[in-house]
């Protein structure tokens, strides 16, 4: 009787050892596992969710993720408003799930900054480009008190004419109007390293 209860005895703690030794390969696993996730699928597994994306400079952009690109995110800010965020710029982002998506592969991992901008440059539409050292302002604060085209400090609104390698070019002009040879003031080259977002603007 009293060997039985000592193997019961030793057989419980043999069971206490083994769940403890799963438990820690488990828990190793999981942190092996963790450490292989990159940003980009953190990212991708909040797609269609609301987040907030801290950007170098103080200033913040909150919206629903729609698109993760290798170095850029788009997302749709309250007022149906398509919003480029340059991952370059990005200090932090808020609201992710606990779901991480998979790891961008063929098409979706060459549709870089540079290309979703030449999609920009076809549409033709106005937009407001934030720059390094935008500090979170209104990206069309000033326009209505003679501040055309230049929204603030860090700050351009236009329409993108070209994509270069490693830059873009905007034709300089009112938020409010659609490019016209009489509506630009000027052309600025700006260096892709130096854009931090880009909001589509809608016309009048």
């Amino acid at each position: 009787m009293r060997w039985e209860l000592l193997f019961a005895d030793l057989e419980a703690r043999f069971d206490e050892l083994a769940d403890a030794e799963a438990a820690a390969e488990s828990a190793d696993r999981e942190r092996v596992a963790i450490g292989a996730v990159s940003a980009l699928q953190r990212l991708t597994g909040a797609i269609d969710q609301p987040i907030r994306v801290r950007l170098a400079g103080g200033g913040s952009v909150a919206g629903v993720l729609r698109t993760v690109g290798p170095d850029f995110l788009l997302l749709t800010e309250g007022r149906d408003r398509d919003c480029l965020v340059a991952l370059t710029a990005v200090t932090a982002v808020e609201g992710l799930t606990a779901a991480s998506g998979s790891v961008l592969t063929g098409l979706t991992l060459r549709l870089d900054l540079r290309r979703a901008l030449r999609g920009l440059v076809r549409d033709r539409s106005p937009v407001a480009v934030a720059l390094t050292g935008w500090t979170g302002g209104s990206l069309t604060s000033g326009l209505g008190t003679g501040a055309v085209g230049v929204a603030g400090s860090g700050e351009i609104t236009g329409t993108i004419d070209r994509v270069g390698a490693d830059f873009i070019e905007i034709a300089v002009h009112a938020a409010w109007e659609p490019r016209r040879a009489g509506t630009v003031l000027s052309v600025a080259l700006v260096p892709l390293a130096a854009v931090m977002v880009i909001r589509a603007l809608p016309l009048g």
